[in-house]
């Protein structure tokens, strides 16, 4: 029974993609085929593989696959940074500027707010406010790449969630910033001025623009003088690797590089070379979607999940609450279309990779900062631990309804039909 169980956890990373990947294909077409999205079914089989049931994709496997979920994301962004046509979001108003704005600063002050009067903690509460507009972009695009869906609010969503999460970035960067002034005075330890503190996240965006540009443009150079689409992709796939790379070395925003490759090509190159881009794009994406939903659903562990309490469910409430009626108040403000006011709220809850990643931030720069309590953590320590449990734990919860309500939002807009 020992080698059984030993051969279970020791299988090879390729033969649990192998399985992932057939697995997640088959779980897929039978929610589809239900009238849900397929991308729930490859959470399941990321649960089913993970630590709470069968334990074949335990966290060492998680850390060693790790890599894919940062390609996929980065792919992510750039599909969506092509979706991102400067005269077709014109033609979409202000409105969506409005939109932006209002439900990532309007959720951000809602969560620390009601999170805050439940927890006494300003700290906690600014950092899970600030992590709060981060959407998953991945979840809304699965969705309306799976439908092929066309219309005024698939392009708003496009817009919406590709530069809510810069701005949603930035949100986070000062947040963390005065949570961790808070803790520092708290301990009564000297820090560095808040001005310079505030400075860090304003640099990491900036970086992450440049960075991105100038990938923009030699991808831009070199793509014009090839003929073929299939040597286009390869550049584009190269491009983005090293991006990715790029974006780890230096501590840049993954998502917000790749949005700005994808958002200066379609901007700046010809409509053949963007076609060439399309042509390909689409045949490797469902793969990326693959993976990087199963090891989402990799990561949701159920033993964790007694520790949301009362935090949890106010942060949901806060956060679906802050995102619906902070879209639809923009859109109102901005005079945009009816059916974009009515129902792009629900096509933005979803929560991923982005939320993990900053709270993964937090549980490391968090560490050893506030004033030590009885079972010898830091005030710190026990915030990260707290940000990174509640967050994975919902980031699943809202990867998954996400999806679903942006489904249900693109049919009651009419673009998806049946």
């Amino acid at each position: 029974m020992n080698i059984i169980f030993d051969s279970i956890h020791n299988i090879s990373d390729l033969l649990i993609l192998g399985i992932v990947i057939i697995a997640s294909f088959f779980s897929g077409k039978l929610l589809k085929y239900i009238k849900l999205p397929s991308l729930i079914g490859f959470m399941l089989i990321g649960v089913i593989l993970g630590p709470s049931l069968l334990d074949i994709l335990g966290v060492v496997k998680q850390e060693h696959l790790g890599f894919l979920t940062e390609i996929a994301l980065s792919f992510i962004a750039l599909s969506i940074g092509l979706e991102l046509n400067f005269s077709s979001i014109k033609k979409l108003g202000s409105g969506i500027v409005w939109i932006i704005l209002i439900e990532s600063i309007g959720t951000f002050i809602l969560v620390t707010g009601v999170v805050f009067l439940v927890t006494k903690n300003l700290p906690l509460a600014l950092i899970l406010g600030g992590i709060a507009p981060a959407s998953a972009p991945e979840g809304t695009v699965a969705v309306i790449q799976e439908n092929k869906t066309k219309g005024p609010l698939t392009k708003a969503l496009y817009a919406v969630v590709g530069f809510d999460d810069g701005l949603g970035i930035v949100i986070f960067g000062f947040a963390a910033a005065i949570s961790k002034k808070l803790l520092m005075h708290e301990a009564g330890a000297e820090d560095t001025g808040f001005f310079i503190m505030m400075l860090e996240p304003l640099k990491e965006i900036g970086l992450s623009i440049i960075v991105g540009v100038i990938i923009a443009f030699f991808f831009s150079l070199v793509s014009r003088k090839l003929k073929n689409s299939g040597d286009v992709s390869l550049l584009l796939i190269g491009s983005t690797f090293v991006a990715i790379g790029l974006s780890a070395q230096f501590h840049l925003s993954l998502i917000m590089v790749n949005l700005i490759i994808g958002l200066v090509v379609v901007n700046t190159q010809s409509h053949n070379l963007i076609q060439k881009i399309r042509d390909r794009l689409p045949a490797y994406m469902p793969l990326l979607f693959i993976l990087f939903f199963a090891l989402a659903g990799a990561s949701l562990n159920f033993s964790a999940l007694p520790a949301l309490g009362l935090v949890g469910l106010v942060y949901i409430l806060t956060r679906s609450g802050g995102l619906i009626i902070g879209a639809r108040l923009g859109a109102s403000l901005g005079h945009i279309d009816k059916k974009i006011k009515n129902w792009i709220g629900l096509g933005i809850l979803a929560q991923g990779g982005v939320a993990i990643g900053l709270s993964l931030i937090v549980k490391h720069d968090f560490a050893g900062l506030g004033i030590v309590m009885a079972d010898g953590q830091t005030s710190g320590d026990a915030i990260g631990i707290t940000v990174i449990t509640l967050v994975t734990a919902t980031s699943v919860i809202f990867s998954m309804i996400g999806p679903i309500l942006a489904r249900v939002a693109l049919k009651k807009a009419g673009e998806i039909e049946g």
